[in-house]
């Protein structure tokens, strides 16, 4: 007989409620220590396919089918995969062929605002995450499996809060089966228990995640005003419907006055050329020169010697993929073999400097750090960008950094083979608008309001987590540590 723990021994007739699953993973998962544990609950735990709703039930994925990818918003629409549905920032989604989507084949996959998303296949299958507000309108692929609430019968943020929790995460991952490539199926998860805590405490739950969404969404609205207000007062707003592969490829082109900074032809891209010259045709100054007497560097190398997670003396450790998601998780390490320079100081722009040319890789995005992110410890991977000259903020500068031609015009700067990486010299001449320090100031602070109302959604979905772990510990007699 395996032993999860002591005392807590895998038994014959646990077998029966995992289909006789032979494998040790659902039995050892955590899963079934917390279904006993909602079992010692006062109150009705309820299956879950009995508070949802809508297709198949309201647990649903999707066929396998044929993407077509478009970049004319007229004639595509968001497309979500099991990564995507993680990320903070979803300006630089794929779009899937409108056509496509709206077909009666694909229709039900459209996103609408309380559902709760479940990768269900790969690597990462049983993360959830909640559609809100501005996801509405978008698809999803077939990796995401949707649960849709019914609202008669249950609140949207309180279902969402319970499966994101650590008894949610433990009974969604004690289902995954597979070994090299993860699945969750609908049916493997519509048993799950919902603990059901009366109106007054689910609707404080739910109050406090809609609460969030809401948040969320004016904080991506808020940055996107911030790049568009940057780019119309410069008299740059024909650069923000960039319509990049629609242009043309950049076959057959000529390049003279060459030295020896660089000879690679992806660093003259008249595409990316046009771009730059664009911007230095408006009062501008190089980001070498706003970056004087500040940053603009790869971070540090540095050992990785782990530490306990959440510990005062660890660093919750950072990289390129997940510095993009709402709520990175990472690796922690040990502060006391790692030195303070892998933090990052207030209103520093870090850049995905490593990585490969694909449309949908970080490689080249910007993100900005501020507020409770300042925790973070981030690996070399980043080009960190912190301004020098005087009277020109960080948020400012993210404002610009983030906008799709600057993401071109800094691939069109790679250099390397497989793993690009952003070139030391030609990074350093890209053109800054300036603008008035009135502008300036304007626009950073609509980039400081919107990440001061993403800390704000963070700290509503942990209040919303604690008050249900402390709803199980009232009525189990438990002590959740």
């Amino acid at each position: 007989m395996r032993i999860a723990e002591r005392g807590n021994p895998a038994m014959r007739g646990w077998f029966g409620r995992q289909g006789l699953r032979l494998d040790a993973k659902p039995y050892l998962s955590g899963a079934f220590a917390t279904q006993q544990l909602l079992e010692r609950l006062t109150v009705e735990n309820m299956p879950l396919k009995e508070v949802t709703a809508g297709h198949a039930g309201g647990i649903y994925n999707g066929p396998q089918f044929r993407r077509v990818y478009l970049t004319d918003p007229d004639h595509s629409v968001p497309f979500v995969g099991s990564k995507d549905m993680m990320v903070a920032d979803l300006g630089a989604l794929p779009r899937l062929r409108k056509s496509d989507a709206e077909s009666p084949s694909l229709h039900y996959l459209r996103l609408e605002p309380g559902m709760t998303l479940i990768s269900c296949s790969g690597f990462n299958a049983g993360r959830r995450a909640y559609v809100r507000p501005d996801m509405a309108g978008y698809w999803s692929s077939q990796d995401v499996l949707k649960v849709v609430p019914d609202p008669d019968r249950i609140g949207a943020g309180y279902l969402y809060t319970f499966l994101a929790s650590r008894f949610g995460e433990a009974l969604v991952k004690g289902t995954v089966y597979g070994s090299a490539v993860k699945h969750i199926e609908p049916h493997h998860i519509e048993d799950l228990p919902v603990p059901r805590f009366g109106e007054a405490v689910e609707k404080e739950i739910h109050e406090l995640m809609e609460g969030a969404a809401a948040l969320r969404a004016a904080s991506q609205r808020g940055l996107s005003d911030a790049t568009r207000d940057l780019f119309e007062t410069a008299g740059l707003e024909d650069l923000l419907d960039l319509r990049w592969h629609e242009q043309g490829r950049d076959l057959g082109f000529s390049q003279s006055e060459l030295n020896s900074t660089t000879l690679r032809a992806l660093n003259f891209q008249p595409r990316a050329r046009k771009i730059v010259q664009r911007l230095e045709k408006v009062g501008h100054a190089t980001l070498g020169e706003v970056c004087q007497g500040g940053q603009l560097s790869r971070g540090l190398r540095f050992p990785r010697v782990d530490g306990e997670p959440g510990d005062t003396y660890s660093y919750r450790l950072v990289g390129q993929r997940q510095a993009f998601w709402l709520r990175p998780e990472g690796r922690w390490i040990s502060k006391a073999h790692t030195s303070e320079e892998v933090l990052a100081k207030d209103e520093t722009v870090l850049i995905a400097s490593q990585g490969t040319l694909g449309d949908n890789e970080v490689y080249s995005r910007a993100l900005f750090v501020t507020g409770s992110w300042r925790s973070f410890a981030f690996s070399e991977h980043f080009l960190r960008v912190r301004p020098g000259l005087a009277d020109f903020s960080g948020a400012y500068l993210f404002a610009f950094l983030r906008s799709e031609p600057v993401f071109r015009v800094l691939r069109s700067m790679s250099a390397g083979g497989k793993q690009q990486d952003i070139h030391e010299e030609l990074r350093k001449a890209l053109p800054v608008p300036v603008l008035t320090k009135a502008d300036r100031d304007r626009i950073a602070k609509t980039v400081r309001g919107a990440y001061r109302q993403r800390d704000e959604a963070d700290r509503k979905e942990d209040e919303a987590i604690v008050t249900l772990e402390r709803a199980v510990a009232r009525h189990t007699g438990a002590l959740l540590g």
